[in-house]
């Protein structure tokens, strides 16, 4: 394959702009899909995906593309398209996807303009140091402000008006074009091996994933050398070797391939079921290469962490390998084996926000069966002792008691919200409500369509306290946001703990502001006592901080009618069956058998703490 006739580039957008829709006529009108089997979001294979019509998982796809006329350009070109997500949950996807490719399409939807997440990814890009094409999508919609967002753009990039295209992925209008402007504007691959050098062979690992009959399939860029099957390969950051059963590429389903050269995206499998042998950010090299490891990823940082533990302790076997297997498949996902008193073993798992938490405990029910119990998300603290020592505490049930504590740090972050003017006034009070601080604000945009940029400093833990949701409220949904960690500072939280029948349940447990903990423990006392069905005894539910009892509400025991049968008679027969009924429930209690039932539906609704 001539690399100089090799293009290799991505998508980057805000979610819900039109890139899997883009996607789609892309392959389309290449002919790499017929049109008889084209289906929408082709590249989002997961049914998560489908469902929610977002991107959660990259995915790799060649494509061929004639290039007609008569100038330097013209001439057949293969095509390598690496579809991102868009959520700000999965940039790390992205920051992969970025550095197996030399370009990135950078799409702005024209009914919403420039958003948060545009700015983030945007960054990235430069800083991969890949050609920016600007696109505007959905330009056949009605609502369409194309002229006034190409400006936006143009103002960002400080760039030309002229040199922003303009697409339909829903019609194909602009896509044709835009196939053209890859092929001039995107530069082709580059190798560093001489000629004589190109029998040896060096690629990145930027995806991967595992198969019962397959073991480890490596998704990879190819950057010198080639590979074909048979060939004994080394990971470098593993020093394991393996033989490459298959090679191919992405037509959107993997074909098998003679060999892949540089400059080209395909796959690998590799035959190796053993977990933690395969890496995100690994170079392969031929055994014995003289070429050195290429730079990988930075390893993602987990900024939110939850337990997740089976409902039947007998499924504890069956959750260690669903977690195994996902992690094979997200290695942004994290998990450690942990036990509680009250819900039995589970694992404490890691994750890059909210939605990943969602995303990864909704696949482990669908495609393993599992019932779970996902316990309140939480973050990391640092926790200084009186004694001096300190130590990282992530889960709130192991949070030191309030005597122990010398100093409490906590993360932050620092975020980007875009919004429109005529919101900056309720918004500002929503960051105040969350402990955030302005530090500074961009007006940009059209001025009839002006838009603003604030940027806030804020604790992790308020942003995780229904953020989203609120700025999104008092914007009517206009708003975006986008984040990154900024460090640690001091902080002044205190564990809530949240007791029923005198017991403290961990699942409920949680790091609040002090100066919120008597509204939080009402809120979650509250909550329980409207969903908790009712026991056969008189419960006590209660919310306890700082060493005190803040909110309480009692539950009154569920009625057994144990005279419902008696239609008449002497009083002292009733009387009877209510003392035999009462020493009963006493008895049951003293033996220990007055367990409180906690069903599943209650720990999930306890999560969503806005329902």
């Amino acid at each position: 394959m001539d690399i100089s006739r090799i293009r290799n580039f991505s998508i980057i957008a805000h979610i819900d702009h039109g890139k899997s829709t883009l996607a789609d006529r892309l392959l389309e009108i290449t002919g790499t899909i017929e049109k008889r089997k084209m289906q929408e979001q082709v590249l989002d294979s997961m049914e998560l995906e489908r469902e929610r019509g977002i991107t959660i998982k990259m995915q790799p796809v060649r494509m061929r593309y004639s290039l007609g006329g008569s100038d330097a350009f013209a001439g057949e070109y293969v095509m390598n398209l690496i579809d991102t997500p868009g959520h700000i949950d999965f940039s790390y996807e992205v920051s992969r996807a970025l550095k197996a490719v030399e370009g990135s399409i950078l799409l702005v939807d024209a009914t919403q303009g420039v958003q948060a997440q545009t700015l983030t990814t945007l960054n990235m890009a430069r800083e991969s140091g890949l050609v920016i094409i600007p696109v505007v999508s959905k330009i056949d919609s009605p609502l369409a402000r194309t002229d006034e967002v190409k400006v936006e753009i143009a103002q960002l990039l400080d760039i030309d008006l002229d040199t922003i295209l303009g697409v339909s992925g829903k019609t194909g209008e602009g896509v044709p074009e835009l196939l053209a402007e890859i092929v001039r504007r995107v530069p082709a691959p580059k190798t560093e091996l001489a000629a004589g050098e190109a029998k040896d062979f060096r690629s990145l690992v930027f995806d991967f994933q595992y198969s019962n009959h397959r073991g480890v399939t490596v998704y990879t860029r190819v950057m010198d050398g080639q590979v074909k099957k048979g060939d004994t390969l080394l990971f470098r950051v593993a020093e394991e070797t393996f033989i490459a059963n298959e090679v191919g590429i992405f037509s959107p389903d993997e074909t098998p391939k003679e060999t892949l050269s540089a400059g080209e995206i395909g796959y690998i499998v590799t035959g190796v079921k053993e977990p933690g042998i395969a890496s995100v950010g690994d170079t392969i090299t031929i055994v014995r290469s003289a070429l050195p490891a290429l730079p990988g990823y930075m390893k993602p940082f987990p900024v939110v962490w939850a337990s997740i533990y089976p409902e039947s302790q007998d499924d504890l076997t069956m959750l260690r390998q669903a977690l195994g297997r996902l992690s094979l498949s997200d290695s942004a996902f994290t998990y450690e084996e942990e036990s509680s008193g009250t819900l039995g073993r589970g694992f404490r798992c890691g994750f890059l926000g909210m939605l990943h938490l969602e995303i990864i405990t909704e696949r482990l029910r669908r495609e393993f069966s599992l019932n779970l119990v996902v316990t309140t998300p939480s973050i990391t603290y640092k926790v200084t002792f009186k004694n001096g020592k300190s130590d990282i505490i992530y889960s709130p049930p192991l949070f030191p008691d309030e005597g122990e504590i010398e100093r409490i740090e906590e993360p932050w972050v620092r975020l980007k919200i875009i919004t429109p003017n005529s919101y900056i006034g309720p918004l500002t009070q929503v960051i105040f409500e969350h402990e955030g601080t302005a530090d500074h604000m961009d007006t940009w945009g059209a001025a009839n369509m002006a838009r603003t940029v604030i940027t806030v400093d804020m604790p992790l833990r308020e942003l995780m306290r229904n953020f989203f949701d609120a700025v999104k409220s008092v914007t009517s949904g206009y708003a975006s946001i986008s984040y990154e960690p900024t460090g640690m500072k001091i902080a002044d939280v205190a564990r809530l703990d949240i007791l029923i029948g005198e017991e403290v349940v961990p699942a409920f447990t949680r790091i609040v502001a002090r100066a919120k903990a008597y509204d939080e423990a009402e809120a979650a006392v509250e909550k329980l006592e409207r969903i908790l069905p009712k026991q056969l005894f008189v419960t006590k539910i209660q919310g306890r901080a700082g060493g005190r009892i803040l909110a309480s509400r009692t539950l009154a025991a569920l009625k057994k009618t144990v005279t419902a049968h008696l239609s008449g008679g002497d009083i002292s027969r009733k009387k009877k069956l209510w003392n035999i009924q009462k020493e009963g429930k006493k008895r049951m209690l003293e033996r220990g058998q007055g367990d409180i039932n906690i069903p599943q539906e209650v720990f999930v609704k306890m999560m969503r703490m806005r329902e």
